[in-house]
């Protein structure tokens, strides 16, 4: 007994009385055979989820229907593929000729051998079962290497997850910065993603690397020392200069990552790029290198914008949060100065979705309070 029963491949014909009178009984010992009523029954047959394998035409003499159909069933992206094989009892060169014309896989010429049809039918047959087996392993082999992706975007969503919890537990000023910061950068990156300057380089996965990337701008923070660090006061000269090493600590830091992992990486290139020049300046007179101009990755001009817009409206324990519209002045000031005109020109068109960002991720009074006491703490404690 068969417990598990195997479909028959089927045909799917016009119920006319040639196919009723001998094709209907040559294939039905071998083939499922489905017969439509009308052209349009047809039609909905090979639409169908399981669509026949094989479609049979009549063409007669004195009309072209058949071959129009067979034209039609080519042409739609859902019937395309399924081979159709056109026959008739009154064949000549021109009718066979447009049938292949209009896309059919064979004409057949009847009366014919029995052995003759189902041959041409049976190669039909394994010519459409070898096309769907090639589709299913090409299907299945897409499936793997998304399945793959998915896993090595995930090993690179921890990794930076990993550096940059790392940095939230030194600087006290990241958590929701570092939310905002990414988003600011993505909306700038989109908005000049045409731009004939940027173009090449911002294309969609750039711009989702830089989404990415983007909060480990600070990850060198994690080598500065807590009195410098937390101080809740202005800098002095000295402590500036050890401040401003966290670019090249990030970079390193980063560096160091890439060679644990086997070597250097797309998604941790551009993180290195934003955490080493973020703080250069478009004339020059930033750090590390001093940079500038287009000399400044495209990556670290967009953060530099970023950082500083935050920096200005974020409550701070030294300092109250300036207002949307005085960032956006203070911004404006520092075109060609600190930053790039044209980032310039693309933050003041985007400049409302920046402030929707700022209030969706901003602080909380309570995060600020714990903010407080810690810095309280660490400065105690120091002799």
């Amino acid at each position: 007994m068969e417990l598990f029963p195997i479909e028959k491949p089927s045909v799917a014909l016009l119920n006319t009385p040639a196919v009723r009178k001998w094709i209907e009984p040559l294939l039905r010992d071998v083939y499922h055979v489905r017969l439509a009523q009308d052209a349009e029954g047809l039609r909905q047959l090979a639409r169908m989820a399981l669509a026949p394998e094989l479609i049979m035409l009549e063409h007669q003499r004195d009309t072209q229907d058949s071959l129009a159909l067979c034209a039609e069933l080519k042409n739609d992206a859902h019937t395309w593929d399924i081979p159709v094989i056109v026959f008739s009892d009154s064949p000549s060169v021109s009718a066979e000729i447009t049938a292949f014309e209009s896309g059919a896989s064979d004409y057949l010429s009847l009366p014919t051998a029995p052995e003759i049809f189902m041959a041409r039918v049976n190669a039909q047959m394994a010519s459409h079962t070898k096309v769907d087996l090639v589709r299913l392993i090409n299907s299945q082999l897409e499936q793997v290497v998304n399945q793959r992706r998915e896993a090595l975007t995930a090993v690179q969503d921890a990794t930076i997850l990993a550096m940059t919890a790392l940095a939230q537990t030194r600087d006290l000023e990241t958590g929701n910065h570092i939310k905002r910061t990414q988003h600011y950068v993505r909306i700038l990156a989109r908005r000049l993603q045409k731009h004939p300057s940027f173009s090449a380089f911002l294309t969609n996965h750039n711009i989702d690397l830089l989404f990415r990337s983007a909060p480990l701008h600070d990850i060198g923070k994690v080598g500065i020392p807590d009195r410098i660090l937390l101080k809740p006061g202005r800098l002095t000269a000295a402590e500036m200069t050890v401040m401003k090493t966290h670019t090249t600590l990030g970079r390193d830091t980063i560096a160091y990552a890439e060679t644990l992992m086997g070597g250097q990486l797309d998604f941790l290139g551009l993180a290195k790029e934003i955490a080493y020049s973020h703080q250069e300046k478009w004339d020059g007179s930033g750090y590390p290198q001093g940079l500038r101009g287009d000399a400044i990755p495209i990556s670290a001009r967009l953060m530099a914008v970023a950082d500083v817009y935050d920096a200005i409206i974020s409550r701070r324990v030294y300092k109250s949060g300036m207002s949307h519209a005085e960032a956006v002045d203070i911004i404006v000031e520092g075109s060609g100065r600190h930053f790039d005109p044209d980032i310039v020109d693309a933050f003041l068109k985007v400049r409302d979705e920046f402030q929707k960002i700022a209030r969706m991720y901003a602080d909380s009074e309570e995060e600020i309070r714990v903010k407080i006491r810690t810095i309280d703490l660490v400065s105690n404690s120091e002799p």
